[in-house]
């Protein structure tokens, strides 16, 4: 069922040692206005969890910052061209718009005071970097001017900053993934309806391999995406592996269709020479997604 940042949090985090200590300390990192949550989940009667995260109290399902919420996720990060929202008052004065955005700077800022092991802070930085540069693709403007919707940038910055620490504390060394599931259909932006997958995540996601289906929805968000982009060394069927931990991250929807990511962490039988992209994985063991 595609991908998304708080779906793959999840799976991770039921692969991980200690989920309750990991959640703890996540939040003890003082990312403004975020409180996360793991809660145990059943979707078509498998057992799994939900991460939850909310801004300011605020969940962002709740927010109209971009996609609408028409799949099975809880969370989507969009991002457009930064320009200056402005209404009339009484006067005919313009009004600074309520919304803040963030830029790229100002979220390697914030990554950079959180107290994270410096190779996390690293993949975080890399990741926002493929989310700006596929915005930027989408909408024909350069990567400084892209910015991101404040209640969604705080919301991404806890998935991605979650999913790569618990990359870091799992430490793979290979890390595979079945061809992506992106849903069909449209789903609404804030610049309209466009096709799915939305131009922002069909530009990371090229070079991989994708399928849509009878689900209609968004199913893989640019935010799910990047994430797959940076780590995923490899993308076809499973591997021979030995299983040591299964974790099933759900979506907040009901299918037909089991909705989560799930997280297969293992040994494979012998080494396999890969290692290409964005992140430099060691052959070995393998945590893949499928």
């Amino acid at each position: 069922m595609g991908a998304a940042g708080d779906m793959l949090m999840a799976a991770l985090l039921e692969v991980h040692p200690d989920p309750q200590g990991f959640m703890e300390r996540f939040n003890a990192l003082g990312l403004p206005g975020v409180l996360a949550s793991a809660q145990p989940c059943v979707r078509c009667g498998i057992t799994g969890t939900h991460v939850s995260i909310s801004v300011g109290g605020v969940t962002e399902e709740s927010e109209d910052i971009g996609h609408i919420h028409e799949h099975g996720h809880c969370h989507v990060h969009s991002c457009e061209p930064a320009h200056e929202h402005k209404h009339e008052h009484d006067g005919g004065q313009p009004e600074q718009e309520s919304h803040r955005h963030t830029g790229l700077t100002e979220i390697e800022r914030l990554v950079d005071s959180l107290a994270l092991p410096e190779q996390v802070q690293r993949d975080v930085r890399f990741v926002y970097h493929l989310l700006a540069e596929a915005e930027s693709r989408a909408h024909g403007k350069p990567v400084e001017q892209i910015h991101f919707h404040e209640v969604g940038t705080m919301d991404a910055v806890a998935d991605i900053t979650g999913v790569c620490w618990l990359m870091h504390e799992l430490a793979p060394e290979r890390v595979l993934a079945s061809p992506v599931h992106v849903g069909s259909g449209q789903v609404r932006c804030a610049h309209g309806i466009l096709p799915v997958p939305a131009p922002a995540a069909a530009y990371l996601l090229q070079g991989i391999p994708i399928y849509g289906g009878a689900v209609r929805g968004e199913l893989c968000t640019p935010t799910g995406a990047a994430l797959l982009k940076y780590f995923v060394s490899d993308f076809g069927p499973l591997p021979e592996m030995r299983l040591s931990k299964i974790g099933y991250g759900m979506g907040s929807k009901e299918f037909e269709c089991l909705n989560c990511v799930r997280a297969l962490l293992g040994e494979t039988r012998k080494d396999k020479p890969h290692g290409h992209g964005h992140h430099q994985i060691k052959e070995g063991e393998a945590d893949g997604l499928s």
